[in-house]
């Protein structure tokens, strides 16, 4: 029975060893979502640009969308920037940001140096849109139908791929099923 004892740690080595191993091969881009299939929590915030217009989970609705949470203080955010710019001249969705922790008036100087992609930015200072979205930094992006239900979450920058394969044939689809439904 002593002997048996002895083998309890590696037991617990050998154990924690394969939980390690398995999450060598998860995707982090690849987070689950609890609110996908789910509406847009209900907010209300004010506008980056302009703290008397309020913008509300209700501006969302009618078009399919992409609401991408950044901040000044995010390297990766810096890096998804241009790609962002060059998405919102091709037009093909309006792009909302999520101004995230962060103090508005780096966040303004920070768009009027790279430039705005953004149809419309909301500031979430204190976070809180972010924890209702269940987000874990950023960039986090959320694809958004038309009805303003979250389709889809992507955690980290979007580039030219992430573009390519896997959110404009989603973006695609969600725009097909909006102009079927009468949506614009």
């Amino acid at each position: 029975m002593k002997k048996l004892v002895l083998f309890i740690p590696l037991i617990l080595v050998m154990g924690m060893g394969v939980f390690l191993y398995k999450g060598l091969f998860l995707n982090p881009q690849q987070l689950d979502s609890a609110l996908e299939g789910k509406p847009i929590p209900v907010f209300q915030l004010e506008r980056l640009e302009d703290s008397s217009e309020i913008i509300t989970n209700e501006t969302l609705k009618g078009k399919v969308s992409l609401l991408n949470v950044w901040a000044t203080w995010c390297p990766s955010c810096k890096y998804e920037h241009p790609y962002l710019m060059r998405f919102a001249r091709q037009n093909t969705l309006p792009i909302y940001g999520i101004n995230y922790r962060d103090e508005r008036a780096l966040a303004i100087r920070e768009l009027n140096r790279q430039g705005d992609p953004y149809t419309k930015n909301i500031f979430d200072h204190d976070g809180r849109l972010g924890l209702d979205l269940g987000v874990y930094g950023a960039p986090e992006s959320f694809l958004v139908d038309h009805n303003g239900i979250i389709r889809f979450r992507y955690a980290g920058p979007i580039d030219q791929r992430v573009w390519n394969e896997t959110l404009l044939p989603m973006i695609k689809e969600l725009q097909a099923v909006a102009k079927l439904e009468g949506a614009s």
